[in-house]
């Protein structure tokens, strides 16, 4: 009874991490920004331009950057090198607006959740205030 038991929890926890699969693997290491689009509106690419113009800070802050639609998402800004899977969008489309963008902190947790384009500013600035990010930036004087 043990042995099943153990087995089932096993399995759930194997379950578990397939469906965190592909954040799970930065908690700790990296910062996450989903940008989640009911498809490539004008404000996801408002967003997205205003990201790249300052890929300086976002590497500074251990940022990496997940486009996410319906379908598919891709890490960073490149077009190319999109995944099959409409896993995340589900987990993290907007209710009641096409756009939604979540800032995820190094421990997993969402630290901002808007529906309208965020400006670097208030991104850099809601990182810059966390207690970790100070210690990062103390250790790297």
């Amino acid at each position: 009874m043990l042995k099943t038991i153990s087995f089932l929890i096993l399995i759930f926890s194997f379950a578990m991490n397939l469906n965190a699969q592909d954040l799970s693997k930065h908690q700790w290491e990296d910062r996450l920004v989903l940008i989640i689009a009911e498809e490539e509106n004008e404000t996801f690419q408002q967003q997205l331009t205003e990201l790249q113009k300052h890929q300086q800070g976002l590497k500074e802050r251990k940022l990496v950057i997940y486009q996410i639609l319906p379908e598919k998402y891709t890490t960073g800004f490149e077009e190319e090198n999109w995944k099959t899977s409409s896993e995340l969008f589900q987990k993290y489309k907007a209710e009641k607006s096409g756009f939604r963008i979540i800032l995820i902190g190094l421990d997993g947790g969402e630290k901002l959740d808007q529906t309208e384009v965020l400006s670097v500013e208030k991104l850099f600035n809601t990182i810059d205030s966390m207690p970790m990010r100070q210690a990062e930036m103390r250790k790297n004087r």
